[in-house]
C-alpha cells in the first residue's frame, strides 16, 4: 500500500485484515506487514499487505520496501487534493524502481465525499494506468474488500479459477 501521509493506509489495512477501525491516528514508521487469504474464483491467494509509511516532503519511501512487490494499492485522500499529486509521484517512483506493476487507485474517505476536491488532470493521469479505481471508507468499511480483491484479480492469470 502506497500513498501520502495520513491518507488512511493503516486504517484500510486494519479494516481489511481485522475488520477494525480506530479513530485514533497513529503514524506508521517504516512498514507494518500483515497477510490475509482471499479467494478469486476457485483459487486462493495469500496477500502480503505492506502498510508502508506515508510519503511526503519530510519522509521518503524506502526503495527496499518495493522490491519484490507484485502490485499495490495506491491510496489518496480526496479531502486533501495534494495527496493525488503525491500518489502520481509515488506511482512514477515505484515504476522507476521495479517496473510497471498493476495497481488499484483507492479513493479513501468516501464517508467524507461532500468534502472531496480533486485535480481532474492529475486524477485522470492516475486512473489511465490503474487496473481499477475504488472508492472506500475505512471508517464504514465501504469498498475496502473490493479494493484488495480488485488487486488480487489483477495478479492472477486469465485462467484463474480453472483446474490446472
Amino acid at each position: 500500500m502506497l500513498g501520502g501521509f495520513a491518507v488512511g493506509k493503516t486504517s484500510l489495512a486494519g479494516r481489511f485484515i481485522n475488520n477494525h477501525f480506530s479513530d485514533v491516528y497513529r503514524t506508521t514508521l517504516g512498514v507494518k506487514i500483515d497477510k490475509k487469504n482471499v479467494r478469486i474464483g476457485l483459487r486462493e491467494l495469500t496477500l502480503i499487505v505492506w502498510d508502508v509509511q506515508g510519503d511526503d516532503h519530510e519522509q521518503r519511501l524506502v526503495p527496499a520496501y518495493l522490491r519484490g512487490m507484485a502490485g499495490y494499492l495506491l491510496v489518496v485522500d480526496p479531502t486533501r487534493p495534494h495527496t493525488i499529486k503525491t500518489a502520481l509521484e509515488l506511482r512514477d517512483y515505484a515504476t522507476g524502481l521495479v517496473g510497471p506493476k498493476p495497481f488499484v487507485l483507492v479513493m479513501n474517505k468516501a464517508d467524507l465525499r461532500d468534502a472531496w476536491s480533486t485535480d481532474s488532470d492529475l486524477l485522470d493521469r492516475l486512473t489511465a494506468t490503474a487496473v481499477d479505481v475504488i472508492e472506500t471508507s475505512a471508517k464504514t468499511g465501504m469498498g475496502v474488500d473490493d479494493g484488495f480483491e480488485a488487486l488480487a484479480k489483477s495478479l492472477v492469470s486469465p485462467m484463474a479459477g480453472q483446474p490446472s
